[in-house]
């Protein structure tokens, strides 16, 4: 589990203390008025207790100015979460949308980054402001049953997108081996160095930050080399950013265009945010630690998602201006085209250091999220052994059996699994949105009505996106039994989404006047029990 053991950084209202926590080479002593993360992180999910640092009563009425200082304190969460943006999913989705619409969906890139900036910024206020993680607050919100209705939807979503991770890293592994190391020997070799880059941690939260951002630094500059290189049309560019529009786009377009928001905004990612904020103590007794924190949160979750969003442009407009054959806009062959068509054979070099950086980083990352959700909604306490094995296996397992028989199929199921994340968004959109939207858990920081009216829209967006594609892939011609399974499936999918959208309160409001309506008709004991306990859980909880 990702934790703080090694460095914690504590900001007070005019200073920043950073204790280092690990011993170090030279003197061998151990600082042991530090305490362990996991100990605290125990301590949060255990109790909304607050976490108090250090501060000097005298010092409340000084303004607050912003520090650089300070911003390079709360820097490092925000990095790791962009990763999700930088995936081999993302990396794929970006050369397949380059490759059939060109430029022409670069505004879509935009706003489904926009959009998720914002989902961001408020896992992170819900963690600052609670010093609990969304996986934790929905367990203490939300009944059994659809609590663990929600943990099984994340955990397909972290499944999905960990295959696209680790099949990525294959695919690097395979490129840079010249074909010597088969696929599924990739899957094998990402699984285990994953292992061992999540001990970085011991070496110090700062240490492993630090390495997140080398390998994000990597993506870039190798990204920016084939953006230099190739040369793109900028005017094209500009005018994709521009146009909201997508003219005769065909089938794959639109699919595409449900891709690219699955690809860029996922719910996971979400869950991960709002528990990589824990990693900074912050003094909740007083309302302006929180709102600084908030602020430095949103700089540098801005700054890294505006980079998130140059880097997957790059790719765009690479494939966009390259035009590839067809048969080519794969991860595996479209370095080998480029280092081809370009003679340049270090092209092809490039290309798969990029993609093996977006691999491995994700992984990684993907591997922390599967750890959070499972602890905050199952409310369990491993070994940080046990932990890392079993969130690894339950995603590693799927893939490995892709890897070696799917493998014909892995482009085609890369871009059906980016729609899988958009289908699967509501599920940590809703909770997001209902819980930093409530006075009882945000107090004074809850979200406006403008704030959830843009969330609200963001919603219905992404479910009239998902609805479009599925009435776009169901014609007079498929078989009845699709028609079958899409009405089950859908029906229960949005029976869902109708419980979460509307939020457990109004939920019990509605229960409460249906039984009402019911006991008029039929003077049941039945219906007034029920009446009396929905309505005590109301008034308890609400």
């Amino acid at each position: 589990m990702l934790s703080t053991s090694s460095e914690h950084v504590f900001v007070n209202k005019t200073q920043i203390w950073q204790i280092s926590c690990e011993e170090t080479s030279d003197t061998k002593e151990q600082v042991n008025n530090c305490s362990h993360f996991d100990n605290q992180y125990q301590q949060i999910n255990s109790s909304r207790e607050e976490d108090v640092t250090p501060s000097d009563e005298g010092d409340t009425d000084l303004p607050r100015r912003f520090s650089f200082r300070k911003l390079w304190a709360f820097t490092g969460p925000g990095f790791l979460m962009s990763i999700a943006y930088l995936d081999p999913g993302n990396i794929e989705s970006d050369l397949q949308t380059g490759v059939i619409v060109k430029y022409k969906l670069l505004w879509m890139l935009f706003w489904s980054t926009f959009m998720g900036l914002i989902l961001q910024l408020l896992a992170a206020r819900l963690g600052s402001v609670t010093g609990e993680n969304l996986a934790q607050v929905c367990r203490k919100e939300y009944p059994k049953f659809p609590r663990l209705l929600l943990w099984i939807m994340i955990e397909l979503a972290i499944i999905g997108s960990d295959i696209q991770e680790v099949i990525g890293s294959a695919i690097a592994i395979n490129l840079l081996s010249n074909g010597l190391v088969p696929i599924w020997g990739g899957v094998l070799i990402t699984g285990l160095d994953t292992f061992t880059f999540l001990f970085l941690e011991n070496a110090g939260l700062r240490i492993l930050e630090g390495f997140f951002g080398l390998l994000i630094s990597i993506m870039a500059v190798c990204f920016m080399y084939l953006f230099i290189i190739i040369k793109p049309d900028f005017v094209e560019i500009m005018k994709g950013l521009a146009i909201p529009w997508c003219k005769d786009c065909s089938r794959d377009g639109i699919q595409q265009m449900a891709g690219i928001i699955g690809a860029v905004v996922m719910p996971h990612n979400i869950y991960l945010h709002s528990a990589l904020v824990l990693s900074r103590s912050v003094d909740r007794t007083d309302k302006r630690n929180i709102k600084e924190a908030n602020m430095y949160y949103t700089i540098e979750s801005s700054l890294a998602l505006f980079l998130s969003f140059i880097i997957n442009m790059f790719v765009v407009t690479v494939f966009a201006a390259a035009n590839l054959p067809d048969g080519t806009d794969t991860l595996a062959k479209a370095g080998t085209w480029l280092a081809t068509h370009f003679n340049m054979p270090a092209l092809k070099i490039i290309w798969a250091v990029g993609v093996l950086a977006s691999g491995q980083s994700s992984t990684m990352t993907g591997t922390y999220t599967g750890q959070f959700v499972m602890e905050g909604f199952l409310n369990i306490r491993w070994p940080k052994w046990q932990r890392v094995l079993m969130t690894r296996s339950i995603a590693m397992v799927p893939t490995i059996l892709v890897a070696l028989l799917a493998q014909k199929f892995l482009d085609p199921l890369n871009t059906w699994l980016n729609v899988l994340q958009s289908v699967e968004l509501p599920f940590a959109l809703f909770p997001i949105l209902h819980f930093t939207s409530s006075l009882k858990i945000m107090n004074d920081f809850k979200n406006g009505r403008i704030l959830q009216g843009v969330v609200w829209f963001l919603a219905i967006l992404d479910i009239g996106v998902n609805i479009y594609l599925i009435s776009f892939y169901i014609n007079s011609e498929s078989p009845w039994y699709v028609y079958l399974i899409t009405a089950i499936v859908g029906l229960l999918y949005f029976m869902f989404v109708l419980y979460l959208g509307i939020g457990r309160k109004n939920c019990l409001k509605l229960k409460i006047f249906v039984l009402r309506c019911l006991r008029r008709i039929s003077d049941l004991p039945a219906f007034e029990r029920e009446e009396q306990i929905a309505y005590e859980i109301l008034e308890e909880q609400y």
